[in-house]
């Protein structure tokens, strides 16, 4: 059986329509806080946000790396330095008088690899034979610059400290073994070519400038 609901007298129908006003205008100024929260946090997130996606966009730095200029005056002969260009250790070496005899003396018939093309070398319009004086910076021979990676599974070669350079002077992968001669060609081991040369220029008054053919 229904229990009919009492009738509110006119004072408490009044009484009734107060609260409700009430609870509406509660509500609605707990909505536009809670909205006006989320509003500012979305600001502040996205604030917060920013920095890290700007982030991931390159830096200067990063970007200006592709080209760089190193002065070579107060490298020594018998030195050996390394500067690193987009990411790649780049080996230079200023090669004493016998170095150069030494290495200008190898035969073709002696070198696995013994081309160099465009691929290897940027600085190159067509295959040229890998003969030292044509893998040199300089027509004295003086200065080698190639980039510091195996040619095979892209292993930093060592000896650019003048140890452990190999079995041809050059440079020794330690990673699966070959051996790079004093032209940074691969002499012994399973790297398929040459070292490769970065695209550079270097000028009569030292300065080198490695992204520029």
């Amino acid at each position: 059986m229904s229990r009919n609901r009492p009738k509110a007298s006119e004072g408490e129908h009044d009484a009734l329509l107060q609260q409700t006003a009430d609870r509406v205008e509660a509500t609605n100024r707990r909505d536009f806080l809670y909205y006006t929260t989320a509003a500012a946090g979305t600001v502040a997130g996205g604030a917060a946000v920013w920095p890290l996606v700007d982030s991931m966009n390159p830096s200067a730095d990063v970007i200006s790396q592709s080209t760089i200029a190193v002065d070579l005056t107060g490298v020594q002969l018998g030195t050996r330095i390394t500067v690193k260009w987009a990411g790649k250790p780049v080996f230079i070496w200023r090669r004493t008088p016998e170095t150069v005899a030494k290495a200008r003396a190898t035969l073709l018939d002696d070198l696995p690899d013994p081309i160099d093309d465009s691929e290897g070398d940027p600085n190159i319009s067509e295959p040229l034979p890998a003969l030292d004086g044509n893998r040199a910076a300089d027509e004295a021979g003086e200065w080698l610059i190639v980039i510091g990676i195996c040619t095979h599974l892209g292993c930093v070669p060592i000896g650019q400290d003048g140890s452990s350079v190999g079995e041809f002077g050059g440079w020794f992968c330690p990673c699966h073994g070959s051996h790079y001669d004093l032209s940074g060609r691969i002499r012994k081991g399973p790297a398929p070519r040459n070292l490769d040369f970065p695209p550079y220029s270097l000028g009569s008054d030292l300065l080198l400038k490695v992204g520029i053919a």
